[in-house]
C-alpha cells in the first residue's frame, strides 16, 4: 500500500536517541495504529507493548529478534514481526524509513 486514506495523524512527533529515530502515529477509522518514521544510522533497542509488524520502505540495517541467537539483515523493502512484550535491537547502517503496525 504506497498511501493511506481517511486517516488522522498526530501532530506530536515520537522522538527516541535524541532524534536519531522519529515517527509520527496514523489512526485508522477502524481504530488500528501505525508509526511512519525515519532510522538515522546507530544501534538502537527497542521495546514492545503490542506485536508489532516493522516493514522497512528503504534502509540497510541488521536486526536481532527475540529468542535469535544471530542477526538478520534487512535491506530494502522487507519486513520482520516482533512479538508483543518483548525487545528487539537495531543496527541501521543508513538512512532507513519504516512503517510499523501495532496487532492488538
Amino acid at each position: 500500500m504506497r498511501q493511506f486514506e481517511n486517516v488522522t495523524i498526530v501532530k506530536k512527533a515520537n522522538v527516541y536517541y535524541e532524534g536519531k529515530v522519529t515517527s509520527r502515529t496514523v489512526l485508522f477509522q477502524d481504530g488500528s495504529k501505525k508509526t511512519l518514521g525515519i532510522l538515522m544510522p546507530g544501534q538502537y533497542d527497542f521495546g514492545t507493548d503490542e506485536k508489532e509488524i516493522m516493514e522497512i520502505l528503504d534502509g540497510d540495517m541488521l536486526v536481532k529478534l527475540p529468542g535469535e541467537d544471530s542477526w538478520k539483515e534487512i535491506k530494502g523493502a522487507q519486513s520482520f514481526e516482533v512479538p508483543a512484550k518483548s525487545r528487539f535491537q537495531m543496527d541501521v547502517k543508513k538512512i532507513s524509513d519504516y512503517c510499523c503496525s501495532y496487532i492488538g
